[in-house]
């Protein structure tokens, strides 16, 4: 199940490329923070209005704890975000992919911390393997150390922080509870950035405006749909099954799909790094789940 998120996400970049596309002239108006934010807002608010359809998230909605996790969980989910966005147009994709996959790192760092005690060595030869296989697949990153560099390894550990408190909340409380409360925050507190960034005597019908733009609306209601209430949802309902480093190691897989998708309609080019990277992900994964097999039988 949780590779069926990964296949998700990977969707997600081609879906989030024709919203930016389509809004190159808003973005320059408006602002790239408050477009995207509104963006995030959107395809959350459209994730969380299908969620109380269910009846254990209804049942749970008057628990404070349930909405106390939740906002944990959206900060540091929407921080992740931020973090990343801000700092992709001055990073060369290769380098912010392989930044952004030390989130696989943090968590085995951070895991002790949160009490899900020392990852194993095999664990940890999984995690080298990943994170390599993920910042290598588009090239050799090219790290010169500016703020743009530091920020995305805050987005990688604010990622991992995630992954595990969602382990934490979600052995605790109602997993799908807890995926709304998560997603109304993102939604709310994204909206509250994305009124407060606007440029000059834009406001918030010039955000609504977006949604009328050629373009946007089908890649936006996918990405909620799907990249938010199904990739999501899967996810709380099974990570906590697995070790939370386990789980961010299969996490790892998103970019071989992203590249996939890519070169299936065209977007990316062929280079033998595809091979090395998505090869280093496939085997660290495959080593990681098969020897971890043998140690429960």
């Amino acid at each position: 199940m949780l590779l069926l998120v990964t296949l998700v996400w990977g969707a997600t970049f081609i879906w989030m490329r024709e919203i930016m596309l389509a809004l190159e002239a808003d973005l320059a108006r408006i602002g790239t923070t408050s477009v995207v934010a509104f963006l995030v807002s959107s395809r959350f608010a459209l994730a969380a209005a299908v969620l109380p359809f269910f009846a254990s998230v209804r049942k749970h909605l008057g628990n404070p704890e349930v909405w106390k996790a939740g906002l944990a969980l959206g900060l540091a989910l929407l921080a992740g975000f931020l973090a990343q966005m801000t700092a992709l147009g001055e990073l060369e994709p290769s380098t912010s992919a392989f930044l952004t996959s030390l989130y696989v790192v943090s968590t085995a760092l951070l895991s002790n911390l949160f009490g899900e005690g020392r990852p194993s060595r095999l664990l940890w030869f999984g995690v080298l393997l990943a994170t390599l296989g993920a910042g290598f697949i588009e090239g050799p990153p090219h790290l010169t150390w500016g703020w743009a560099e530091v920020i995305t390894v805050f987005c990688a550990v604010c990622f991992a922080v995630h992954i595990l408190l969602t382990q934490r909340y979600t052995t605790r409380m109602d997993p799908l509870a807890l995926t709304f409360t998560s997603f109304v925050a993102v939604a709310v507190l994204a909206m509250a950035l994305a009124l407060m960034t606007t440029r000059g005597n834009t406001g918030a019908a010039d955000l609504v405006g977006v949604l009328h733009v050629d373009g946007v609306l089908v890649p936006l209601l996918c990405l909620g749909l799907f990249g938010s209430l199904v990739a999501l949802g899967i996810r709380n309902l099974y990570q906590r099954h697995l070790e939370p480093v386990r789980a961010a190691i299969i996490y790892t897989l998103e970019p071989v799909w992203a590249t996939l998708y890519g070169l299936a309609l065209g977007l990316v080019g062929w280079t033998p790094w595809i091979l090395v990277g998505g090869g280093l992900l496939v085997v660290g994964n495959l080593m990681v789940e098969v020897t971890s097999q043998d140690e429960e039988e």
